[in-house]
């Protein structure tokens, strides 16, 4: 769909901050397909109801055309219900499969919030194979 067809939902609730944002377009610029995968979902007035992030992010990049799914015939309650569900992180990490089996540089640049113990890591990481740090929590070693 043209994305000048698209509106974005100004009452939407989440935020992504500076950092986090310039991200996300280079995820976009990097790794297009993911769109197509994950899609931005309108109503039928073409208002974003998962998406807005992606959307401002597409923007941003210069894309002119974008995959969407049609979310015809919900109610506003529906509606306003899948706004929040969207956004909405039920599952946690497994931060030792992560350490294990994960490159921890490519975890960051993706975008994964990985805890405040493991972020001197990655700079560690950048000069060396591995860093060496234990999560007093959880005793991963990154």
């Amino acid at each position: 769909m043209l994305i000048t067809e698209i509106k974005s939902n100004p009452n939407n609730p989440r935020l992504i901050k500076d950092n986090k944002f310039k991200q996300l377009v280079k995820s976009i610029q990097d790794f297009p397909q993911m769109l197509e995968l994950r899609p931005i979902v309108i109503d039928e007035n073409n208002m974003v109801l998962g998406g807005n992030m992606r959307l401002k992010a597409c923007l941003e990049a210069g894309l002119t055309d974008v995959s969407v799914i049609h979310a015809n015939n919900l109610t506003e309650a529906q509606k306003k219900e899948f706004i929040i569900k969207d956004n909405i992180s039920f599952g946690e990490h497994d931060w030792d499969a992560l350490a294990n089996e994960w490159n921890i540089i490519e975890l960051d640049e993706w975008g994964l919030d990985i805890p405040a113990f493991a972020n001197n890591d990655i700079e560690e990481s950048k000069d060396n194979a591995k860093g060496g740090k234990t999560c007093p929590n959880c005793g991963v070693t990154l």
